[in-house]
């Protein structure tokens, strides 16, 4: 077979000028042409930003893009027709066409190709035997095609498509699937979805399918007179695919969802659910994204719920908004910032029914509506703020409900380095109301301040900040007190200094070297007692016990309690870190405090309770041990002990590791103790089954071929050692199959101590398609640490990827 000869007829036409020289210099080695070196002593080409690799190209400028052929043989009349024959191929911006013979009419932009057919249009690939189409409005129709879309991996075959725009195309006699072709005849796909009619529209990412049958393992599953589904994604409107679900308190539940794309920065969900042992429950959620502010809204209604024989509601809406005006403009250094969450069910029994509802904050027995309102001015920072709670009483379990803030006021002035100190005033107004009858205390008003002068010496080797406090307090009471007052008054000083080392030196262990630190801590505070037994509280409690708190002045958390100190808080900590990183490695802490005298100040007992508070007496307090280490980046540990020295027994007791192979390798156990309270061990993981048998396979997924699926096991088990039960429990498998998923999950969430609501959860997800099933997804999230999903979202393939 001998090589292409060019020849060069009479009526020999190129379209565009530009193209016979790109023409001639990239078909040089068939007629002999050749392109001189460039000379050894010339610079080098400069590197510059280019346009030719465009992802998208413009459509304005796309009749004025230059066209290039190539043929065995190409004749025709000058700005009339062209032919080629023999391996033609036209190019044109993002456009290739190939074929046996291909003709191309100037005067109307229309190409007919024939044998051997190919169309390669932004990396989406058309095959077949004829095509007909008008290049610049992509205008045409393609007989008994094959065809690829690079965005989500799709392909198919069909009788016709019709292309009515660059954007848009109807195929006739359709199907489609994005598992990967294999070779063979006898192949078939996991799943194919066979249609009279599939229209595609690019612009939107949106195809819909008319009279069709979606097939799984070739068992038609249902037939589906008309479909919407996404090409990529991005987000459109439409009804989504239905959710099943089954569990002890719904019963059977079927969910119809359809999202609203309202705009490029809003959109809504409306989600009917029916209920075999309840009824219908009608869901929603609005959201909206703005320059200035933000929201979301979720609505739940179900009328006449037979669990309950009533209407139930619930409503969750966060707001978050930056104010600007010419008020607050005079006002502030810059804009106001509003917080907005608020959350409000029907019922009390809310919680306990709706275990699972879409908006977390709905399942807890404390809801709160917050709205504050906060501004900076100069050193001054300030906030208005309302706080009401909503409290879910159990008869089996009441809750003494917390105070709303009707309003709090606060404002702080703060200055830094000022001759060496920092100071800072402190002032709170705050209404507090809640139920007298079940906090046996009056409403009132409070009135706090603190004024804090500090003198930091601050060096590399170590820190020293004596610190003086003052706290005043003024409460006015809606009704009497015990003793008969109405209004309280009460100061505090308080003086503390905090000091600490760094001791650094080069270290080795088990080969490997180390910056190694010594961080010795001294805290001390003397605080006076001062008798607060007769004042409410409205908003202190005691403090964790723990690394973050050991170090603090007051005992308690809020401003009703002022805790009496005189204690050293003795510690020392050290750390390994890597020399190259400055990553830390391990570390290693022990902190006690030493007393000095007793502590007297106590939080008041709670209503219907008769234990009072009793002093402090200890003279040192329970040992803090903790210890975190990440030797390897696959390993972390952690754990935290508290001990009593005087018992020679842990009062509680958290150990936790974590190891992470890979992706979708994860194992985490923890083990939690608090004597006399309660004992826990709780484990979780996501892993690959496969590994079992030493099959490890892909670590990002096995594509969208099949024969090379994977199992994945995935779950969280919380047992209960003083109770021998299991609490919590998420148990099930994850399949992979590359161009579908299935997954199984058992859930068992615990309401309350003498029940539990169970579901199990059944998915496929067929790629690039749509879902069927409950989604799981959500739970395997929450409840496993490290759960990664088997399909991560990743950026649009680029239409080089596919160039041909």
């Amino acid at each position: 077979m001998h090589d292409p000869v060019l020849r060069a007829p009479p009526a020999c036409f190129v379209p565009r000028p530009l193209a016979v020289l790109a023409w001639l210099l990239l078909q040089g080695a068939s007629v002999g042409a050749q392109v001189a070196p460039a000379a050894p002593d010339e610079a080098p080409l400069p590197l510059k930003a280019t346009p030719v690799l465009q992802e998208q190209v413009d459509p304005a400028s796309r009749a004025g893009l230059p066209t290039f052929i190539f043929a065995e043989r190409i004749f025709g009349r000058p700005d009339l027709e062209t032919v080629l024959e023999g391996r033609a191929e036209l190019r044109r911006g993002d456009l290739v066409i190939k074929a046996d013979r291909l003709e191309y009419d100037q005067p109307s932009d229309l190409a007919k190709a024939s044998g051997g057919v190919l169309i390669n249009r932004a990396g989406n690939v058309y095959e077949g035997p004829l095509l007909e189409l008008k290049l610049d409005a992509f205008e045409g129709f393609f007989d008994h095609p094959r065809y690829f879309f690079i965005k989500n991996e799709a392909h198919g075959e069909a009788d016709r498509i019709d292309f009515i725009d660059e954007q848009r195309a109807v195929i006739h006699n359709a199907t489609y699937t994005t598992c990967r072709r294999l070779p063979g005849p006898s192949w078939l796909p996991d799943w194919i979805l066979r249609a009279t009619s599939i229209s595609l529209d690019q612009g939107e990412d949106v195809g819909t399918a008319k009279g069709a049958v979606l097939s799984f393992k070739g068992v038609p599953l249902l037939p589906i007179p008309y479909l919407s589904f996404p090409l990529s994604d991005k987000r459109k409107s439409g009804v989504m695919p239905p959710t099943l679900g089954l569990d002890n308190v719904n019963g059977a539940e079927v969910s119809v969802p359809y999202y609203w794309n309202i705009a490029p920065n809003r959109d809504a969900t409306f989600t009917p659910t029916l209920m075999s042992k309840r009824g219908v429950n009608l869901g929603s959620e609005f959201r909206y994204l703005e320059a200035d502010y933000a929201g979301q809204l979720r609505l739940d209604w179900m009328p006449s719920d037979q669990l309950r024989e009533r209407n139930r509601w619930g409503l969750a809406y966060v707001h978050q908004a930056v104010v600007q005006n010419s008020w607050t403009e005079r006002l502030t250094e810059g804009a106001m910032a509003l917080n907005l969450n608020l959350n409000r069910v029907g019922d009390d029994n809310y919680w306990r029914d709706f275990a699972r509802a879409s908006t977390t904050s709905l399942t807890q027995r404390l809801l709160p509506s917050d709205a504050t309102l906060s501004w900076r001015s100069g050193d001054f920072s300030n906030s208005v703020r309302t706080l009401k709670w909503q409290t879910l009483q159990d008869v089996n379990s009441p809750i003494v409900p917390p105070y709303d803030r009707l309003p709090q006021l606060t404002t702080r002035y703060a200055r830094s380095n000022v001759s060496g100190f920092d100071y800072s005033v402190e002032a709170d107004l705050t209404r507090f109301e809640s139920e007298r009858s079940l906090t046996l205390q009056p409403n009132g008003q409070r009135v706090f301040s603190v004024l804090q002068l500090s003198r930091p010496w601050l060096g590399a080797a170590g820190f020293i900040t004596p610190k003086l406090q003052l706290h005043a307090s003024n409460y006015q009471f809606d009704s009497p007190l015990a003793n008969g007052a109405t209004a309280a008054t009460r100061f505090v000083p308080t003086i503390s200094v905090d000091s600490g080392l760094v001791f650094e030196r080069d270290a080795g262990y088990f080969g490997k070297s180390f910056r190694q630190t010594l961080e010795p801590r001294a805290f001390y505070v003397n605080t006076p007692f001062r008798d607060q037994s007769a004042l409410p509280n409205y908003d202190s409690g005691a403090h964790d016990f723990n690394f973050a708190t050991i170090y603090t002045d007051n005992a308690f958390v809020g401003n009703d309690r002022i805790s009496d100190s005189n204690l050293l808080t003795l510690g020392v900590s050290t750390r390994l870190l890597d020399p190259a990183t400055g990553a830390q490695v391990a570390r290693f802490g022990v902190a006690q405090r030493l007393r000095f005298r007793d502590q007297n100040v106590t939080l008041p007992p709670l209503p219907g309770s008769a234990i009072t508070g009793v002093p402090v007496t200890d003279r040192i307090s329970d040992v803090l041990l903790g210890a975190a280490i990440n030797w390897d980046p696959k390993w972390a540990f952690d754990s935290t002990v508290q001990f009593n020295p005087t018992t020679q027994k842990s009062v509680r007791s958290t150990i936790g590791a974590r190891y992470s192979a890979g992706h979708y390798r994860t194992v985490s156990a923890a083990y939690r103790y608090q004597r006399d309270s309660s004992e826990q061990i709780d484990i979780g993981w996501q892993w690959p089954i496969n590994d079992l048998w030493g099959d490890r396979g892909q670590e990002m997924g096995v594509g969208r071929g099949q024969g090379a699926g994977r199992w994945y096991s995935v779950g969280r088990l919380n047992y209960s050692m003083k109770e021998s039960k299991l609490v919590d429990a998420v148990l099930g498998f994850e399949y992979d199959a590359g161009c579908w998923l299935g997954r199984i999950v058992l859930e068992q969430l615990q309401t309350s101590s003498a029940s539990s609501n169970q579901r199990i959860m059944f998915q496929l997800e067929f790629i690039g398609l749509t879902r069927l099933g409950v989604s799981p997804l959500k739970s395997l999230k929450d409840n496993i640490p490290g759960y990664q999903y088997l399909r991560e979202t990743t950026s649009p393939p680029s239409r080089f990827s596919n160039y041909d």
